[in-house]
């Protein structure tokens, strides 16, 4: 990162978040009775890579979608937010699909992107804030899923906005993702504003299934990459050949799930830390949630919103929410 890099920002507030070591989080994960993995250490520099390439493939619906309905339905958006607005966007990336909204909001307050990763989060914003000059550009270093603050708000701001697109409240179980929709209530109380957010709707099987377990393998490679990775960091011993990623919905409990499954009894060591996997045996890598709308509306009311105004694609694969109190 350039040294004069954060300069190119109007605010930055780095709140330290503390972040679990990959290590910490294999060797408690494996030694669980279920094993199981975060997915939040899928995104080393390679699958981060393998998951731009997920975003571009046929059956991966999500990103394509939510990006339609965003580009169809901003002018109606922009209306709704109204002139003025301060944007906070949760879990930022590379801050892209803000754009469409950066286009044609009537002169916004600013905008501010939360991520949890520091170094990529204030190059994501320098970029912004050259291509939107005109407005002022902040960036704040946390883990939104922990702890959700909001340390500067601009004061010619008629009205605060979140947005949070790609569908990651999925990754919430149900209990904790109305608990986290009412964080943002909190944040929200006393402004004119809302919460913008992206869900992904429940629908057959096969398309949600092909969608986690494409037929060019990108996101069995992506998968896959946990084991190299700890290979290459860890000092791990993972024969990469002898597991396979596995993606089904649970239609019971309305989820994705992935999984690493163990193509053989066998011991796996990392480090002086030695693990036994049966035949058939698994790794939890993920869920993702899949909701109707009346499912997310019970949600969305008992984290204490009161109304909504949705946007959907034509097959109703996907939704655009703008919540309010």
């Amino acid at each position: 990162m350039k040294p004069d890099t954060i300069s190119l920002l109007d605010e930055f507030v780095d709140l330290e978040p503390e972040i679990e070591s990959f290590q910490d989080a294999l060797l408690r994960g494996l030694s669980a009775k279920q094993k199981y993995l975060p997915c939040k250490f899928f995104y080393d520099e390679t699958g981060s890579e393998l998951f731009n390439q997920i975003c571009e493939l046929d059956e991966y619906y999500v990103t394509r979608t939510e990006n339609r309905i965003l580009e169809e339905n901003a002018i109606e958006i922009s209306r709704i937010i109204g002139r003025g607005c301060n944007l906070f966007e949760l879990g930022s990336g590379s801050s892209r699909k803000v754009k469409i909204l950066l286009d044609v909001l009537e002169s916004p307050a600013g905008y501010t992107a939360l991520d949890i990763s520091k170094e990529h989060l204030i190059k994501s914003c320098a970029e912004l804030s050259s291509i939107y000059p005109g407005i002022p550009i902040g960036a704040i270093c946390t883990d939104y899923s922990k702890s959700l603050v909001f340390p500067f708000k601009s004061s010619e701001a008629n009205n605060t906005v979140v947005f949070f697109p790609g569908s990651s409240l999925g990754n919430f179980d149900t209990e904790n993702a109305i608990k986290f929709l009412g964080r943002v209530a909190n944040l929200l109380k006393g402004s004119e504003g809302g919460f913008l957010i992206g869900i992904d709707l429940k629908k057959d099987r096969e398309v949600l299934e092909a969608a986690y377990d494409d037929s060019d393998g990108v996101t069995a490679k992506f998968n896959l990459n946990l084991l190299i990775r700890a290979n290459k960091e860890l000092n791990a011993n993972f024969d990469v050949s002898k597991f396979f990623h596995r993606a089904l919905y649970n239609h019971k409990k309305g989820r994705i799930e992935m999984h690493l499954v163990s193509r053989i009894s066998q011991i796996v060591s990392i480090g002086s830390n030695s693990f036994e996997f049966f035949e058939n045996e698994y790794i939890h890598t993920e869920n993702s949630y899949k909701y109707s709308l009346s499912q997310f509306e019970k949600m969305w009311r008992e984290a204490g919103f009161n109304s909504s105004r949705h946007w959907c694609d034509l097959k109703e694969y996907f939704s655009v929410h703008y919540l309010k109190l």
